[in-house]
């Protein structure tokens, strides 16, 4: 099976111009293709996974990665799937966002010459003049369908800002530069940034003529994969510092027992065969492909090591007894405990097992929280600094626990 046949088959696109061209220049290794990504945080998130994984795929088969760091977009915010208008960032907030990407995009794609490459559209977008911009480029675009665009429709009930409408504009012109410069002919993106995506192959044919060869692709459930990227309590960060490879395994652990086979398709990088037997597993097998898909995600974002510790921790926690030893351990200064004790609540937010003490409350009022197997019932249970020093295992429901020890 060709590169273009196994994206179809994992379930990894949505639509396409020109897909027999599409599916010419990707089996052959010749496409020259982008994804963007803009620098709303300090680290990459499970949404951003798919595409880098996508990335992945295709640069194992050949083809040419262009990794977009929306450095110059990102000074305007994407409204695709908004209902209101993203906080502003300052230039060096942006800066530092940019350089977190770098360094985690570079443990999933191999850049150099003749590989992958990564630019900044900032480079460009920031050097534009306005009104050179608008001659040249403006005049590509009817307002009548960019007001028709997907994705502003969420934002024109509560008012979309003239800032956020430029973005088609911006990310178009993204295209139109990486098409003449770098000799991109493809860019990828999720099924929300259809309309943007378009905006881009047509501003190259307008200029350039129809004989432009750019081409766009969405994948089906990028968009979806930015949900993913979201839990009760924030979101699920690659950065080992923001969401630790326990946690992270957990998130894939506990995936609903109807996306898992499909997680599986799309994100790993099992073979479809392999995958395909697993299509009739049901009932306990069930946990068994959940266990799969935590090892293979955790193993490619954290490495086989943390991946095999997060196993541990997570079968002792579905076993009769948990092991302290191997649970997650949160280190709490000895400065927080107020006249040297810390409350049951404290330590439960501390531990991130809630995400406020009004939830640590409800917790404990229903009985869900334990420390050293014991319930705990009164909200009032403190413990003193000295009595954590070796460390007390905190669980909360059957699912989430920590080691908490002060020092």
């Amino acid at each position: 099976m060709q590169i273009y046949e196994e994206l179809v088959a994992r379930g990894l696109i949505a639509q396409t111009t020109d897909e027999a061209e599409i599916r010419e220049l990707v089996n052959s290794g010749k496409a020259v293709f982008y994804i963007g990504f803009d620098p709303t945080a300090d680290s990459l998130h499970v949404g951003h996974f798919m595409a880098l994984c996508l990335m992945k795929r295709l640069q194992m088969a050949g083809n040419r990665p262009v990794v977009l760091i929306g450095g110059g977009t990102g000074y305007i915010g994407d409204p695709s799937g908004r209902t209101d208008m993203r906080s502003m960032m300052t230039p060096e907030t942006i800066q530092h966002n940019c350089d977190c990407f770098k360094k985690q995009m570079e443990r999933f794609i191999e850049f150099g010459e003749d590989k992958a490459i990564m630019v900044n559209n900032a480079d460009w977008l920031l050097n534009l003049n306005y009104i050179e911009l608008l001659r040249d480029v403006g005049a590509c675009f009817s307002v009548n369908n960019m007001l028709r665009a997907e994705c502003y429709k969420q934002r024109m009930e509560k008012g979309l800002s003239f800032l956020e409408f430029n973005y088609m504009i911006m990310q178009s012109y993204d295209f139109y530069h990486l098409f003449q410069h770098y000799g991109c002919n493809m860019q990828f993106g999720g099924d929300d940034q259809w309309s943007n995506m378009l905006g881009g192959t047509e501003l190259i044919r307008k200029k350039l003529g129809k004989d432009a060869y750019a081409m766009t692709i969405t994948l089906l459930l990028n968009s979806e994969g930015k949900k993913m990227g979201k839990t009760a309590s924030g979101a699920v960060w690659l950065d080992p510092n923001k969401t630790t490879p326990f946690e992270f395994y957990q998130y894939w652990r506990n995936v609903g027992d109807a996306d898992v086979l499909k997680c599986i398709r799309m994100l790993t990088f099992l073979p479809l065969e392999e995958i395909d037997k697993m299509d009739t597993w049901e009932g306990s097998q069930l946990n068994t492909a959940k266990e799969i898909l935590a090892y293979e995600l955790t193993k490619l974002v954290h490495g086989a090591e943390e991946a095999d510790k997060a196993q541990a921790q997570a079968r002792a926690l579905f076993s009769s007894s948990v092991d302290a030893d191997s649970a997650p351990t949160v280190e709490i200064a000895a400065a927080d405990c107020a006249d040297g004790k810390i409350d049951i609540l404290t330590m439960l937010v501390k531990a991130e097992l809630v995400a406020s003490r009004s939830e640590a409350r409800r917790a404990v009022e229903q009985g869900g929280v334990t420390v050293d197997g014991e319930k705990i019932t009164d909200i009032k249970t403190a413990y003193a600094a000295a009595d954590l020093a070796d460390g007390k295992l905190v669980k909360r429901g059957k699912k989430s626990f920590k080691r908490i020890i002060v020092k």
